[in-house]
């Protein structure tokens, strides 16, 4: 199906993922609302921007990411931010039956044993994935919705080392952006994420400088995400 971009809104413009999304032809044509022009926490601001754009998409990455700790340190924040937030989307989206697409985490599975599938079980291990959840709580509830459960970040690999007893499968923001118009449609859970291995074996292929670290005080062993269900709606 043929997507007409400029109906697809997308929140959190200035973040790390939409900077690459807009430089691709598909991203080109979206648009990135200000805070000025539709602010997450003002339902009244969302359907102001709604019912004048008359989107048919709306891709939600606005919300409180990194430092991981600001989510222990400001709940206040990140209930704000995550939670409520997301839950004003949602309710905007469905009063003008707008197809919502959620940008998740993977951190939502438990991770002691990885391979997660989208039917799982989940049991955040970290503060930022629990409120990504509460936000998955009010998308679930709006049939016309896509989760997307991402473990991505930038390219190349920016940290000075990685973790080699962490197995998870990370995949970069500029693969993310290329597989947008091609699971835009897909309802429900979707996890997205690349090839199952540790961390410092995913970094060190794009920083020969990379150095091992530990990860045990920070992450359980293997967050990794069962991506079956992705591979067969892309190949």
């Amino acid at each position: 199906m043929k997507l007409n971009s400029n109906k697809i809104v997308v929140t959190g413009g200035t973040g790390r993922f939409c900077e690459v999304l807009k430089k691709t032809s598909f991203g080109k044509k979206c648009l990135y609302p200000k805070k000025s022009e539709l602010d997450i926490l003002i339902i009244k601001s969302i359907e102001n921007y709604l019912r004048k754009k008359k989107p048919k998409f709306l891709i939600h990455c606005a919300g409180l990411s990194r430092p991981m700790d600001v989510h222990d340190k400001h709940i206040e924040r990140s209930i704000n931010l995550n939670i409520i937030g997301t839950s004003n989307i949602v309710i905007a989206c469905k009063k003008f039956n707008v197809k919502l697409i959620y940008f998740s985490t993977g951190y939502v599975y438990e991770g002691k044993r990885g391979n997660y599938k989208e039917g799982e079980a989940v049991l955040p291990f970290n503060s930022y994935a629990w409120s990504k959840l509460g936000g998955e709580c009010a998308v679930k509830l709006y049939k016309n919705s896509l989760i997307l459960r991402l473990i991505m970040c930038e390219k190349p690999f920016v940290h000075k080392s990685a973790f080699s007893d962490i197995k998870t499968n990370f995949i970069f923001h500029e693969e993310v952006a290329q597989m947008i118009p091609k699971i835009i449609h897909q309802k429900g859970i979707l996890n997205v994420g690349g090839k199952i291995q540790n961390l410092f074996n995913f970094a060190k292929k794009y920083n020969k400088n990379v150095k091992k670290a530990s990860g045990k005080k920070f992450y359980p062993p293997n967050p990794s995400m069962n991506i079956f269900k992705l591979k067969k709606i892309l190949f």
